[in-house]
């Protein structure tokens, strides 16, 4: 879980160079008061509160599906398992297969997994 979480940090890192943001830039624009938390979070020590996603979503420059899709990798792979399929579960890609709209000039190569499809089904 550790190398998971460090393989998140590097992520986030890339997200954030891509922004052209210092660390305390994004802990700016998340909400954080001290930026060493976003260090701490680049090494892989913690993860980012599920309440703040859309924060960070924003602040990356990505919609929030996509970058909590691409989060979850990391931080509850199973649940990814379960819900996307087992493509690119054996060992994170070395690039992220999610980046920001201004720095996504030529499409991605990593292809994603199809979206399940499912009904909700109510007994009221």
């Amino acid at each position: 879980m550790q190398k998971l979480r460090r393989e998140a940090g590097k992520w986030l890192k890339l997200l954030r160079e891509t922004q052209k943001l210092s660390q305390r830039e994004l802990a700016q624009r998340v909400g954080v008061d001290y930026y060493t938390f976003i260090s701490q979070l680049e090494v892989g020590r913690g993860r980012i509160p599920p309440d703040r996603y859309e924060a960070w979503a924003a602040a990356l420059g990505l919609p929030a599906a996509d970058f909590v899709k691409e989060l979850m990798r990391y931080y509850d792979p199973v649940t990814y398992r379960l819900l996307f399929g087992d493509a690119g579960m054996a060992a994170p890609a070395p690039e992220p297969s999610v980046i920001p709209k201004a720095a996504a000039a030529a499409p991605s190569p990593v292809a994603t997994a199809p979206r399940p499809r499912f009904t909700v089904v109510s007994n009221d």
